[in-house]
């Protein structure tokens, strides 16, 4: 069977058309290079794809990742994309009810609305205070720390010297991130907020001494050199849209329904064998770049495969006729829920799931939380939903990790969901149930996805959405100039799992575009 569209060899087969591998091949394509890039499924995207999940409804839901922060500017003007993200103007909120009475944490609306909401959760101005001496410390390390995710990987103590502030280090990079905010801060609920940034697609103990949790922390609070967390106008698949109609502008050929299953290399050039409905066939190639987990990776060259991942979080989708009423009435729900809306993430609450996780028990008080992306964006909604006042619900539930569903995953799925929003109907005036819009069938229109949810259809090992653990944004043993090299020469690692991979960031794929132009031009 021939290659897509006729040709035989390329400078650079691409395989997995997610949005890492779209930045590689628009950067390649763009610089004269002829591109193929081989998708299993029938469209690109991968992970950051929008679609209309419930039948009958005009809802373009980002349906796996969901905000954008690790983009740099630098490659939305390199690759001049048509996508624009949009701030919120709330952080976030945490219901908590406290001496009897519901009452919560407002983070936003300006710096006077935020320090009173410190002052009435926790009678005094001392948290606040510490919240804008530790964020000033994390915003520091942002700006130093984010301009080098597109530059060769620097050592580690280059890095230290960049960041230049001890504390700031050793805060970050080597004590369990615990220590810090247990030193930093007295309030529970407080702490829990922070914490919460490091957990995110992580199982971990704010004192895992592996420190993943550290690293989980470090990429959540220097996107764009400020750690803010936008909101992409039109949806995900208004980025990878944009990247995929860049790619093919430059010249890349995108053949969905190929599967790439297996690389043969010797160093210098490669023959990448691909299936699809009618058979399989073969292209050659000078470069592979793998935009797909490292197990995959393994799989296609028949190395061996690295230690197994796990992911540990429950997406839920979801739309509402309208936003439920919250218990706490001195807060708007459009305010509420415009930014993070906390569920069950005290400090304590967030150590009790994870240790009950640990112990193989889904957790009594699942912890979550929820944001609304309709209200900072409302395009993703049809016209007459919109005038409505309907609105969408994303909900991403931390220390449910892939074991728990082994046993049995629609019925785990089920009961953890059950579980997941009574949490949140504690804190609601009305239940939630009483707020989802239907399907055309009358089906309420909310759908689950598990780990295991996630390894089936997009090939997330264990579901793990950074493909694996984070690593530090240093150079490693065997991590290679940029992070994205593999032990033969022209197979580059340009998903999640590369160094400085995870989150829709596009860097894994800039860097390994950059190992190729770097190579050739050498």
């Amino acid at each position: 069977m021939a290659a897509p569209e006729g040709h035989r060899t390329y400078d650079a087969v691409i395989v997995g058309g997610g949005h890492n591998g779209l930045v590689a091949a628009a950067y390649l394509a763009r610089a004269g290079r002829t591109v193929l890039v081989l998708e299993r499924l029938a469209a690109t995207g991968g992970a950051a794809v929008s679609t209309r999940p419930f039948a009958g409804v005009d809802a373009r839901l980002s349906r796996y990742s969901y905000l954008v922060s690790l983009l740099p500017k630098k490659i939305v003007r390199d690759l001049n994309l048509d996508f624009r993200v949009r701030g919120r103007t709330v952080s976030s909120y945490t219901p908590v009810e406290r001496d009897g009475r519901p009452t919560g944490l407002l983070v936003g609306g300006g710096e006077r609305r935020t320090r009173e909401a410190f002052a009435r959760l926790t009678g005094g101005t001392r948290e606040y205070e510490s919240w804008q001496r530790f964020y000033g410390m994390t915003g520091h390390v942002a700006g130093r720390v984010f301009p080098t995710l597109t530059e060769p990987l620097p050592t580690r103590e280059e890095l230290r010297r960049r960041v230049d502030d001890e504390d700031a280090w050793r805060t970050l990079f080597e004590e369990p991130i615990g220590v810090a905010i247990e030193e930093t801060f007295a309030d529970d609920l407080v702490r829990g907020v922070v914490l919460t940034d490091a957990l995110i697609g992580t199982f971990a103990d704010a004192h895992d001494p592996a420190l993943a949790q550290n690293r989980c922390f470090l990429y959540h609070v220097i996107g764009g050199g400020t750690g803010a967390w936008d909101v992409p106008v039109g949806g995900m698949g208004a980025l990878t849209g944009a990247l995929a109609g860049a790619a093919r502008a430059a010249g890349a050929v995108l053949a969905t329904g190929h599967e790439a299953v297996r690389i043969d290399t010797d160093g210098r050039s490669a023959q990448v064998t691909y299936r699809t409905a009618d058979g399989e066939g073969t292209v050659d190639a000078r470069h592979v770049l793998v935009n797909a987990a490292p197990r995959e990776l393994a799989a296609l060259t028949g190395d061996t495969p690295p230690a197994p991942a796990e992911g540990a979080q429950l997406k839920v989708n979801m739309l509402l006729k309208r936003l439920p009423r919250l218990r706490d009435s001195s807060v708007d729900p459009r305010e509420a829920f415009a930014g993070t809306f906390h569920i069950a993430e005290g400090y304590g609450q967030l150590a009790a799931a994870h240790a009950q996780a640990a112990a193989g028990g889904l957790p009594d008080t699942p912890p979550s939380e929820i944001y609304c992306h309709t209200l900072t964006d409302p395009t993703i909604l049809g016209r007459d939903l919109v005038e409505d006042g309907y609105q969408t619900l994303t909900l991403f539930g931390l220390h449910t990790p892939a074991r728990l569903f082994e046993r049995d995953n629609d019925a785990v799925r089920e009961e953890l969901l059950k579980s997941t929003l009574a949490q949140l109907d504690a804190h609601l005036a009305e239940p939630l149930a009483d707020c989802l819009a239907a399907d055309a069938d009358g089906r309420p229109c909310i759908e689950a996805r598990t780990p295991l949810d996630l390894d089936r259809d997009l090939g997330l090992p264990g579901g793990h959405i950074f493909h694996r653990d984070l690593s530090w944004p240093y150079a490693q043993e065997g991590a290679g100039r940029w992070g994205v090299e593999t032990r033969h020469a022209n197979v580059l690692l340009c998903g999640a799992g590369a160094v400085r991979g995870g989150g829709v960031s596009g860097v894994p794929g800039h860097n390994a575009a950059m190992a190729v132009l770097e190579e050739r031009a050498g």
